[in-house]
């Protein structure tokens, strides 16, 4: 029969395969080719003397496996090798689990500003992951929502924690939560800041350390609760009973407000007010959109002819000075005031004796810590200017400032920003009609921190620069006062205005060793009340030597410091001050009650800043 159409025989029986057990993995065998000759072929049964291959069975010894030159077998070894493999998979997989456990409670339970930290509260029960385990097993044989669900929930758990670490340094220095509606136009200025105080390279390391680790959080977030999702379905029997273990226990402790320290309750679920409350700020930005223009509208004082407004300060120079950071606390926390208030009084002295009299009192700012254009926006729009949202509104409206109506009065308005450093339009709404900025002032000298210019020399260069034009109009001047800026260091002297001429003479009239990373709170508090010191002893020298029967000076703090300096829960007050020799000046606004000299008492009047404006153009208008 040809071998073309020969049946097919089954193997010998003994030569077929032995099926493997259900669930056992079948093993290699290492079989050793017979030495070549010139017989016929071997088969692959060993020969009855044992000379021929070997072949290792399922119950052979694995150890016993040796190769053509009497080596142990390679593949003999591997199960061992791969089996202490396995364990440190086992190892790093728990260790890896254990470390998105730790990542999501950290972020879940950590507070959204320093102060609410405190050992007790990481050992809260968060509502939070409870409800995540139950929707993850409610969908737990659809396996492709289950994996879209466990992303968002990681990309959301990663953008919670960027929110509370925003939250965090809002808290530090501008001692409010930060607003996802509003607040990221502020990264441009604290980008200037930083540039400002600590030098170009500082500040895009800064930039490029945040957004590297925002994107890091969110990636790492994202692994963990895929991570985590997949633990919760492998082992679902398990996950269902903690689940309802865990919600007996966080209803048990809401209901019956139990703690596990002071002030901290069990049962949490601040992240979700958290959630709650930056939604709700979105909407109340949306909402605050549609009726601020109503307000901008609302002006009682446009109506009213140019020859009625102002009658009382005719042929006045007004300035209108703001110290930056000069807050409540400067004149009556425990630390400033002897010292604070050994300079105000000595002010008062030497301004009694050059035939000045002042009366002070309190405004509340819309802002604190930082944004002093909203407090310069506040006081002179007569609105209340909190946010950039606002801000931007009123910079796009036909609002007539406190500098308009002096306009519109006869007088020249003048402004003086020695911390602009490029092209300001904002100026245009303002209705300035000359502006001087650190570019046009003149200042040669040294930088201090944030301030590129001491205070005394601005104060110079607008008297040289405006109050000596021969044959001028009464001048109506904002003028910023900035070497009071955090950080605080270093701070220039006072010098001889003789001597002050392109402000050289700063090099050598400095102090402070001008680190800013690294001080202490008390060293900060201190260079702080120093460097209020400084502005204020400015501008009672320049009284005294400027001075004179027309002028009179407004000197009003722009908003509280940081809470580094203040400490927590700080008012919004800040002084404000009115100087003039002319009585009846201060006769016009007697209803006010403001207090005698430089320094208000705890029991002055405080007025929002915002109403401001109404009030000194009605006292001092027909």
């Amino acid at each position: 029969m040809s071998f073309l159409t020969r049946p097919n025989r089954d193997p010998a029986p003994e030569s077929r395969p032995h099926p493997a057990a259900p669930g056992e993995r079948r093993r290699r065998h290492a079989v050793w080719p017979a030495p070549r000759s010139d017989g016929p072929p071997e088969t692959d049964a060993p020969r009855p003397d044992g000379s021929g291959p070997d072949v290792l069975g399922p119950d052979a010894p694995e150890s016993d496996a040796q190769g053509p030159d009497g080596s142990a077998d390679h593949d003999a070894v591997e199960p061992e090798t791969g089996a202490r493999r396995g364990r440190w998979r086992t190892v790093g997989a728990r260790v890896t689990t254990g470390l998105a456990v730790l990542l999501v409670l950290v972020l879940l339970l950590a507070p959204n500003h320093l102060a609410g930290y405190s050992p007790w509260v990481f050992t809260r029960l968060p509502l939070e992951p409870i409800v995540v385990a139950a929707a993850l097993l409610a969908l737990r044989s659809r396996s492709r929502a289950r994996r879209l669900l466990a992303g968002l929930v990681g990309v959301l758990l990663g953008t919670i924690g960027i929110l509370k670490a925003l939250d965090t340094g809002f808290f530090a220095t501008l001692a409010r939560p930060f607003d996802p509606a509003l607040d990221w136009s502020l990264l441009g200025p604290t980008y200037s800041y930083l540039v400002e105080a600590n030098g170009r390279p500082v500040a895009v390391a800064a930039a490029v350390g945040a957004v590297l680790l925002a994107v890091a959080l969110l990636s790492l977030t994202t692994l963990a609760s895929l991570r985590l999702s997949r633990l919760v379905v492998r082992h679902d029997r398990v996950a269902v009973r903690a689940v309802a273990v865990l919600a007996v226990l966080w209803v048990a402790g809401a209901a019956f407000g139990i703690r596990v320290g002071p002030g901290v309750s069990v049962a949490d679920r601040s992240t979700s007010r958290l959630v709650t409350s930056h939604v709700s700020q979105v909407q109340a930005a949306v909402k605050d959109r549609e009726t601020f223009g109503s307000e901008v509208d609302a002006d009682p004082f446009e109506a009213v002819p140019a020859e009625r407004l102002l009658t009382g300060l005719r042929g006045k120079d007004v300035i209108v000075a703001f110290v930056e950071s000069y807050g409540r606390d400067a004149v009556q926390d425990p630390e400033f005031s002897p010292r604070v208030g050994a300079v105000l009084a000595d002010g008062d002295r030497r301004l009694g004796e050059a035939g000045y009299a002042t009366r002070s009192g309190f405004l509340t700012s819309s802002t604190t810590g930082g944004g002093s254009w909203l407090a310069h926006a506040t006081l002179l729009s007569g609105l209340w200017i909190d946010n950039d949202q606002r801000h931007r509104s009123l910079l796009a409206s036909d609002r007539m400032t406190l500098n308009r109506y002096f306009q519109r009065a006869g007088w020249d308005t003048v402004g003086v920003m020695p911390a602009v450093t490029r092209a300001w339009p904002e100026g245009q709404f303002y209705g300035y009609e000359r502006f001087h900025d650190s570019r046009t002032l003149g200042y040669q000298g040294p930088k201090f921190g944030f301030a590129p210019i001491p205070d005394q020399f601005t104060l110079g260069a607008f008297e040289r620069l405006e109050r000596s034009r021969p044959d001028r109009a009464p001048l109506f001047a904002e003028i910023a006062l900035v070497t009071s800026h955090s950080p605080w260091t270093p701070r220039p002297r006072i010098v001889d205005w003789s001597q002050m001429g392109d402000g050289t003479i700063f090099n050598e009239a400095r102090e402070g060793d001008g680190e800013d990373v690294g001080r202490s709170t008390a060293q900060i508090r201190a260079d702080y009340r120093r460097s209020i010191e400084y502005s204020l002893k400015s501008l009672v020298s320049y009284v005294e030597r400027y001075g004179n029967d027309d002028l009179v000076l407004v000197v009003v703090g722009d908003h509280q410091p940081a809470p580094v300096v203040t400490g927590p829960g700080a008012s919004r007050d800040v002084p404000i001050s009115i100087i003039t020799r002319d009585r009846g000046v201060l006769a016009q606004m007697s209803d006010w009650e403001w207090e005698e000299g430089l320094q208000p008492g705890p029991q002055a009047p405080v007025w929002p800043m915002s109403s401001f404006r109404d009030r000194f153009l009605t006292t001092f208008g027909q």
